[in-house]
This record gives C-alpha cells, structure tokens and sequence, in this order.
C-alpha cells in the first residue's frame, strides 16, 4: 500500500506518537542494540533531542489496511532510547517524534544502507572534539558524561588524549602511532616532553618503554621512600602525584622528588606534630595539622638512615650516628674513653 493511498504523501515528514511506532521486521539489524548504546543516545537525546528524523512505513494488515501505527526502518535505536525516557518518567509514552515517511524504497535495503555506507569519525577527532568541549564551553567531566551517556572517567581518558601533541595526534592518525603508544604519551600534558620522549625512540617503541622514559625523573608510588613519608603527608605539602589513567599506576608518579627527600631527611616536615614533642612545620612555614612526623613515628628510630639503615642511599647523603647512639645499640664506642665523654 502506498503512503498516498493512506493520506500521507510519500517523503512527508510527520509527527507520530512514540506509541504509535513499532521496531519493524524488515530491519537488517538483527542483533539487538547494547545497553550502553541505548543509555547513550538516551542521554543524547535529552540534551539535544533527536537530530535525525526517523524513518517509518505504515503498517497494514493482512488485507491491506492501515492499522495506525509505523514500523521503525531508519532510527530503532532512538525510538527505544525514547522508551527508556518513557520508564524513567522522562517523557511520555504519546511524545511526538519527528518521521519521514518512506514507501518508496525498500525497508530492508535502505536500514541495510544506513549501518554499512557510512565512516565513522576517527578517534583522534573524537579526543580533540571532547578536549574543545571542556577548554571552549567550560563544560567538566562529569557534565560532558551527561550530555553523551557515558561515565566522567571516559570522559577524562578522552580528555587526556585529546591533549597529546598535536604532532603525535598527526603520527596516530597517520598511522605512525597505535592508540597503546598515544595512551602512554598520555601521561604527562608537556608538549616538549613528549616529543623529546619520542625523538628518543628507537625500534623498541612499546607502550611500556614510552611511560618508563615519560616518568624517569619522577618516583613510583610504591618507592619506599614515599612509604616511609606517607603520600598523604607528601601532598598537604604541596607535592603534586601524576595518575596515569590508562593503566593501573598503583597510586601514580611523584613528581617533586626534592620535597619528597626534604620530608624524608627531615629538613623539611610534613604538616603535623612531631612525636618527639616538637611542633611540626610544613615546608611553608605553616603551623602542622598532619599526623605525627615521620622520622619520629612509632618503631622507627630517631635517627640513622632516613629511609632505612643499610638501604646504602639517603636523601641528601647519610646522617651520621652519634657515638652515644652507638653506645645505647651496644657496639663499640662507649661513653667515656680515658675519662673523658666522647662529644
């Protein structure tokens, strides 16, 4: 039957009610749309409504008459976006969509031709595009995850690539760099850096080797040395903590190892009263909040090597042991030595 048989011209474009319209079986898709899918374009849509008009056919029965309602060809994941709008109490379930009316070409070949004769948009634009988001609109992470259904931590990744090199980003789209190396230059937002890091480059150009040249001059999360001070203490001094978030980084990559080896010698403390008794001060000069210093911290000595005797490096250089502490450990060195104290 033909749409101008029914009233309808054919091309028109029509408002139907989003109960009026049905999936149709002439659609190619056979596999059903992902959740993730449908809670994206559900997001979409209630930020920007539908951009792209659906296309329906009229149903008819098995005599050839109209019964009322449309069979989706064109558009099924948004009619059934709309219907998750519908259980979320969003919309209701009469909400006028926008439709174009097709009786002209085939159903099955026309939804056929809308999932096989179109490119997807290269990721590289993808980062960048989201990356304009944030710098130009103002607009964080957890608001752009809104307007695009997925999760703020998505958001950021995208974000952080969106931020690489604009000479790496040309190498990726190129097809000079794999997504794994672009993620890994990732982790620092220094232009120079990350073009110097790949300068350096040399056949072994795996992700692994990129971050290990990335973070060279910086200290793991997991040194003791940051154990020993604490990363709590480290940041309420104003250390900054570089998160790789790509990969588990094991709580990141200190970047500011002068102040981390000033907390862990003690020239500096952390913010906090010190057990000895001493108030503690920060390295600016600010009254201590932080908990107790941690060259005074219970079951560590109060004085030897700051991160640990025998561990052969200090920051700074070894302390020297007193002779009296040597006295009290019981080796050699006493107190007296021809009746007179060993100063």
């Amino acid at each position: 039957m033909s749409a101008k048989s029914i009233g309808i011209p054919d091309g028109t474009e029509v408002r139907i009610p989003l109960s009026k319209l049905k999936k149709s079986p002439k659609n190619a898709r056979k596999t059903p749309h992902s959740e993730a899918a449908i809670e994206a374009l559900a997001a979409s849509i209630a930020v920007k409504g539908i951009l792209q008009n659906l296309v329906v056919e009229p149903e008819v029965d098995g005599e050839g008459a109209a019964t009322g309602f449309f069979c989706v060809t064109i558009g099924e994941g948004r009619r059934l976006a709309q219907l998750l709008r519908v259980q979320r109490k969003e919309i209701r379930k009469t909400e006028p969509i926008r439709c174009i009316v097709d009786t002209a070409n085939d159903p099955h070949e026309i939804s056929l031709d809308e999932n096989v004769t179109r490119e997807s948009m290269h990721p590289a634009d993808q980062f960048e595009a989201f990356r304009k988001l944030a710098d130009e609109r103002g607009l964080g992470a957890e608001e752009i995850a809104a307007r695009f259904g997925v999760t703020a931590h998505v958001v950021r990744q995208r974000l952080r690539l969106g931020a690489v090199s604009p000479k790496l980003m040309q190498l990726y789209r190129e097809g000079d760099l794999t997504l794994e190396q672009l993620m890994a230059f990732a982790i620092v937002d220094d232009h120079a850096r990350q073009e110097a890091v790949y300068e350096r480059l040399s056949y072994d150009r795996d992700a692994s080797t990129i971050r290990r040249l990335l973070t060279e001059t910086h200290v793991a999360a997991t040194d003791r040395r940051v154990r020993f001070v604490g990363l709590e203490a480290y940041t309420e001094a104003g250390g900054t903590v570089l998160r790789d978030l790509f990969t588990e980084d094991r709580g990141g990559y200190l970047e500011d190892v002068s102040l981390l080896d000033l907390l862990g010698d003690g020239t500096a403390q952390p913010r906090g009263r010190c057990a000895a008794g001493g108030r503690g001060m920060a390295v600016d000069g600010s009254p201590s909040r932080l908990p107790a210093c941690p060259r005074h911290a219970p079951g560590l000595p109060a004085s030897g090597r700051a991160f640990g005797r025998g561990s052969g490096r200090t920051s700074g250089g070894s302390e020297r042991v007193r002779p009296a502490d040597r006295a009290a450990s019981g080796g050699r060195g006493t107190a007296r030595r021809r009746g007179r104290a060993v100063r």
